[in-house]
């Protein structure tokens, strides 16, 4: 399998991107990928905590400590550090979760929302998070054996494993990255098919681990010149602010880039 892969057009990016959907097992189309959608091929897969700079590693504790401080009386339950994690970064906390979903589509809106960004080529990351999990530790692997048929972890899963993000962090001296499905806390999660990737350090970067393990990995390259075709399509087939950020802001978001004029 290719790392990197330019694609030439929507038909061929639509191929790329369902790329080993096939599940012989199960005979249907089952997808082992998470997709992340970014406007710029450039970017890297720098968390939120990340870019907070500064001594982040250290005010990551803090951080979370304070918002559960401040955030009980506005939520109903959450029961586990993962729970309040979800609903952190959820609310823009910043965070070593990174933002990705099931979706393939999703990802292609996130690529090409930006409109001020469609001179530059946009990426699609996509992660196999079925061998992704061959590298995990082994009372996180065989905490998925027990839940047939689960590749991805839950919240109320890792509670079990482990009680504080220090104790995660010390299931196993190399780095490790696992994918959490987020509990539904609004239509919005529900509607992106949102995932959240997670790594076994505040400072480890994903993008440097994966460069690694390219066999876990590829990342599709959308050209410049092919933005519009994918965005108009994607309008037409509904996968639009509207329906991804439910409300009027969502609303406003897409008549806003609907309307607007063709700038290239």
């Amino acid at each position: 399998m290719l790392t990197h892969v330019i694609a030439s057009s929507w038909s061929q990016l639509t191929d790329l991107l369902f790329e080993g959907a096939w599940d012989e097992s199960l005979r249907r189309f089952r997808s082992p990928f998470a997709f992340r959608g970014l406007s710029d091929a450039n970017y890297s897969l720098e968390t939120s905590l990340t870019r907070l700079g500064g001594a982040y590693g250290k005010v990551e504790g803090h951080l979370i400590r304070n918002f559960i401080k401040y955030a009980r009386r506005n939520v109903e339950s959450a029961d586990s550090i993962w729970h309040w994690l979800a609903i952190a970064q959820h609310h823009g906390l910043p965070t070593r979760l990174l933002d990705w979903t099931f979706s393939p589509y999703v990802a292609l809106h996130f690529a090409t929302a930006n409109v001020a960004r469609f001179g530059a080529d946009g990426v699609v990351w996509c992660v196999n998070y079925v061998m992704t999990n061959r590298l995990i530790p082994d009372v996180l692997r065989e905490l998925l054996a027990e839940e047939a048929g689960f590749l991805v972890f839950t919240a109320e899963m890792l509670a079990q494993a482990s009680p504080s993000l220090r104790h995660f962090d010390g299931l196993s001296p190399d780095p490790f990255v696992i994918f959490m499905e987020p509990p539904s806390l609004d239509d919005r999660i529900a509607n992106q098919a949102a995932l959240f990737s997670l790594m076994s350090s505040p400072s480890a970067r994903l993008d440097v681990w994966l460069s690694e393990h390219p066999e876990a990995f590829r990342r599709i390259i959308i050209p410049a010149e092919l933005k519009w075709e994918i965005r108009d399509k994607l309008d037409q087939i509904n996968i639009t602010e509207r329906v991804l950020f439910p409300g009027l802001d969502g609303l406003s978001l897409t008549l806003k880039r609907y309307y607007g004029p063709r700038t290239k």
